[in-house]
């Protein structure tokens, strides 16, 4: 019934950011009780979790990757049923479609990593192209 809709992908140059947004379509985007997940795919790679985040009302916090530390904001800014991931520091490396998805699951978001497994609601993707 519900779904994802990202969008904010494209072509960046080596160093440069780009905000992303994940929009909740279909269903309320209650971060008490999902936690969201941000994900990349490279080409023929695995998709693998990038961020995650849930509220801090309820004793929520935010779990990065190692690599990622740092060099992402995630939030649900002004709007309503949206999030956003603004990242930086991008390489060419980071090329890969961004995912987000949705986990009412304590064991997919979580100091020891972002489990994919346990993610839902899994939106259509966005490029993401770091290039000169």
């Amino acid at each position: 019934q519900g779904q994802f809709v990202e969008s904010g992908g494209g072509l960046v140059q080596p160093g440069g950011s780009l905000c992303l947004s994940c929009e909740a379509s279909g269903f309320t985007l209650d971060l008490d009780y999902y936690a969201i997940g941000w994900f990349r795919q490279a080409p023929g790679k695995e998709r693998e979790g990038v961020v995650c985040m849930y509220s801090r009302v309820s004793g929520g916090a935010i779990y990065a990757k190692d690599s990622a530390k740092g060099r992402f904001t995630i939030t649900r800014c002004n709007a309503k049923n949206t999030v956003y991931l603004q990242t930086h520091i991008l390489k060419p490396e980071h090329t890969a479609v961004n995912y987000c998805a949705a986990t009412d699951s304590s064991s997919g978001c979580y100091s020891h990593g972002i489990n994919k497994h346990e993610f839902d609601s899994w939106g259509q993707g966005t490029q993401v192209t770091v290039s000169s």
